[in-house]
């Protein structure tokens, strides 16, 4: 339950209840008194929110929920200081709420209407309507109504956006804190400039931009139609322009609220919980910060690295790319000059760009709309207007800003481009783009004719490169062969430079042997099944980790060399970097960067430790560990199968970020290599899946396995024993999930992604290998929000309960850091 739910336990209601839900003419309400609409769904009064606040304020909340939680607040920037408060309702259809102390006027709906016989009634929506009595209860002919000024909180009904005949906008307003309903820096509200679109400010600066409509949905969130929840709905006319969403199941509860934390999610009510559930929330990836990309930049977090330009662009300022600032964008390799060739590249599964400054028509079929951009030089692309019916045509003048990739409901935009880049392509095809998207070519010009003077360029400038490629080739050989004649008394005493060309520091003995104060007990780190790590620092001041093999440990010459070779290439921001190594005689050390917060399961496990990884944190590590198998896995040289990935096998470094290490155990694998077999089962059992255990069959979804067990303890603070993964199995199906929390995070606003992050885990510890989801897609489903698949039985499961309840028993040993477990009958 997230924190704003939990203040509202606080609250502080008035008591006195009257019978109806109506306010009469010249009828006062005073603090101490209630309407409550006809069903008991709703209840108007005075209220004090929060713990610390005494402030009165003049409120609509839910009637039967335990938390009671607030829907609207009328006298937002006015708190009556005591609960001297009285709302009163006029003649004229005036609702007034006034101090009696000091008699002034703190709120006023300040809209006079002509009925003869006014009535202020609260409806079962949450609606306060001021209407005529007399009227029939026709609720279109009202004289006021709270819909038409929303607070922090849309309900089912209500519309958001713009009355243009009126001259209402209906916008939501975070409140400031907890304790003060009054308006904070976050907003969300409907822009109608050029094609509508739904944004949230923190104050001036746009945090998020869901997108126009597309005649089916909003082009950033083109899954959020299909609910079970609730209906969306989207109207555009010369009276208003809104979005409104109704209740598709009516005993289901939901309201979409601006947090003042700047969360912006559609919260559900639980019953069995009793408690409101993040359901789904706005902003909640990378991707989905506004212009992250900068203009003609594409992003995509499916990838480690979420910004890529156009095809056909280059970063502004590769300097700031390079360290991770894409705000400045892309610009074109080849500037339009408007000429006849000019054509357009198109991009599939996108969300298309910013279209304030954009141009639409309803009524154009898309052959139109790409005539009308061809024609104008300054066009820069058009996209169709209502994919629902495929008309319409949406053009954009300027440069196009805050695009992403949305693999499969992503929408087409077609981009122009110079004739040189698109070549020789007349009629559609397909390749892939920097992007990641799929990109198609569609050249306006029939056809892109080469003359034999340029065919005559082409010829005399790649000769000269290819004699340039043959010398520097020959070069190469003959240094080859001069080092392969050097003496080999070195290699012979270092197997690993015997077998391996590594561009990786030698350290000597004595070196390591001084850095670590000569292995001295107040130096060391901890100790695993290899032997003991140790602090050093370097003669420079470098403080290093320094891993010495003890003569006894599991781990030999083979695996001290595949964790030097392995780790020695590759270079990822959460895989632990290696600096050198020492072989000499008997001693076999391997030299890492220092990691100031050891292992995360000195964290995880620790009563006390534990208590200060909060959820931000944990999401923090369990995604870095997920980016980081995905590089193993699928982007570095060396594609590579971890076996022994677990907390004790994280490392932390000064800023809490996750370094996976210990690559011993670690195997390579080519494209063609689905699945390895070995009589040599090693790891630590607990994390190992049961293809690997039972049968000595590993692969990527080995790791897959591992990585789901440490996302669940991360989440629990429960370290995988006396069947967790069935425990956790049981909760899930009994819509219990979130009583695997860490009890100290329940209170956090997080709930969605705590949820939806045990799903994931589940998913990955599934039973069947085939089951499981690649890294690749671990990662998408961490940061997305679309609906995830449910999962099967996971590996290991029993139908005993958690606390060992059955006629067996586990019991472990940990032998050299491998941890086995065994069935123990009772």
């Amino acid at each position: 339950m997230e924190p704003f739910s939990i203040f509202l336990l606080c609250l502080t209601f008035s008591s006195n209840t009257m019978a109806a839900d109506t306010i009469f003419m010249n009828q006062t309400i005073r603090d101490g008194e209630t309407i409550v609409s006809a069903q008991q769904s709703f209840e108007l009064g005075f209220f004090s929110p929060g713990n610390a606040s005494e402030n009165r304020y003049l409120g609509i909340w839910y009637k039967r929920l335990a938390t009671g939680t607030v829907a609207w607040v009328a006298n937002r920037e006015t708190p009556i200081r005591n609960k001297t408060g009285e709302l009163t309702l006029h003649p004229d259809g005036v609702l007034e709420l006034r101090d009696s102390n000091t008699n002034i006027i703190i709120w006023s709906t300040n809209t006079k209407g002509n009925a003869r016989n006014p009535v202020a009634r609260l409806l079962d929506s949450g609606n306060l309507m001021v209407i005529d009595n007399d009227n029939d209860n026709d609720d279109d002919d009202y004289i006021w109504q709270s819909f038409d000024h929303p607070g922090d909180t849309l309900l089912p009904g209500m519309k958001f956006g713009w009355n243009l005949e009126k001259g209402i906008t209906k916008n939501l307003t975070s409140w400031k804190s907890v304790d003060d309903p009054s308006k904070g820096p976050y907003f969300a509200y409907l822009n109608l400039d050029g094609l509508p679109q739904f944004y949230q400010n923190n104050g001036d600066v746009i945090q998020y931009r869901l997108g126009s409509w597309n005649g089916r949905a909003f082009t950033a969130r083109p899954w959020v139609v299909r609910s079970s929840i609730y209906k969306l709905e989207y109207v555009s006319n010369e009276r208003e322009t809104y979005i409104k969403f109704d209740n598709a199941n009516g005993s289901i509860l939901n309201r979409l609220t601006v947090t003042p934390t700047g969360l912006t999610g559609r919260f559900t009510w639980v019953n069995h919980t009793q408690g409101w559930f993040l359901f789904s929330a706005f902003n909640a990836d990378t991707c989905e910060r506004y212009a992250l990309c900068g203009v003609y930049g594409i992003c995509d977090n499916t990838q480690l690295t979420p910004c890529v330009c156009l095809e056909g662009f280059a970063p502004k300022t590769r300097a700031q790319w390079d360290i991770s600032d894409w705000t400045d964008g892309c610009q074109r390799e080849v500037a339009l000059d408007c000429g006849v060739k000019e054509g357009f590249r198109k991009y599939q599964f996108m969300k298309l760009p910013d279209t304030r400054r954009s141009w639409y028509d309803t009524n154009m079929t898309i052959e139109q709309c790409n005539a009308k951009c061809r024609n104008e030089c300054n066009c820069t692309a058009y996209a169709t207007l209502n994919i629902e019916y495929g008309t319409g045509c949406l053009l954009w003048y300027e440069e196009l800003i805050d695009m992403r990739a949305i693999p499969r409901d992503g929408q087409d935009i077609y981009i122009r481009m110079a004739a040189l880049e698109l070549g020789n392509v007349n009629s559609s095809s397909s390749m892939t783009a920097k992007s990641h998207a799929t990109l198609y070519v569609y050249d306006l010009s029939q056809k892109d004719e080469r003359t034999s003077r340029n065919q005559r360029k082409v010829v005399i400038i790649i000769i000269p490169i290819i004699i340039g490629l043959l010398l520097s080739i020959g070069v190469c050989f003959l240094f080859i062969r001069k080092r392969k004649r050097k003496p080999k008394k070195q290699e012979e005493d270092d197997p690993i430079a015997r077998n391996h060309a590594l561009d990786l520091p030698l350290f000597s003995l004595a070196t390591l042997v001084s850095a670590t104060n000569n292995f001295s007990i107040s130096n060391k780190l901890g100790q695993g099944g290899f032997g003991p790590v140790y602090k050093g620092i370097l003669k420079d001041g470098q403080e290093v980790a320094v891993k010495r093999l003890s003569e006894s440990s599991s781990q030999g010459i083979e695996e001290f060399k595949n964790e030097v070779t392995f780790i020695s290439r590759l270079q990822h921001r959460n895989l632990v970097k290696i600096l050198g190594y020492c072989f000499e005689g008997q001693e076999k050390m391997l030299v890492y960067e220092y990691m100031p917060n050891k292992g995360l399961d000195l964290f995880l496990f620790h009563e006390t430790k534990s208590k200060t990884l909060n959820w931000l944190q944990r999401f923090h590590i369990i995604n870095g560990i997920a980016r980081g198998l995905l590089y193993l896995h699928q982007d570095s040289r060396l594609r590579i199968i971890h076996r022994d990935l677990k907390a004790g096998n994280v490392l932390l470094d000064h800023d809490m970020n996750p370094k996976i290490s210990d690559f011993g155990l670690a195997r390579s694998f080519g494209g063609n290599e689905p699945t390895t077999n070995t009589k040599r089962v090693v790891g630590t059992y607990g994390y190992m899946s049961p293809e690997y255990a039972g049968n000595g069959i590993f692969s990527i979804k080995s790791d897959v396995f591992s990585f789901g067990v440490l996302l669940l303890e991360i989440v629990s603070g429960i370290q995988n024993k006396h069947n967790f993964l069935g425990h956790a199995w049981r909760l899930y199906k009994e819509g219990k999930a979130l009583e695997l929390v860490d009890t100290f995070l329940i209170e956090s606003d997080h709930t969605f992604k705590m949820l939806r992050s045990i799903q994931v885990g589940l998913l990955c510890v599934q039973n069947n290998q085939e089951d499981r989801p690649h890294m690749s897609m671990v990662v998408m489903m961490l940061s997305g929000e679309g609906q995830l698949p449910e999962p099967k039985h996971p590996g290991f499961y029993t139908e005993v309960g958690y606390e060992s309840t059955s006629s067996e028993i586990l019991t472990q040993h940990s032998y050299n850091n491998i941890t086995f477990t065994h069935l123990i009958g009772r």
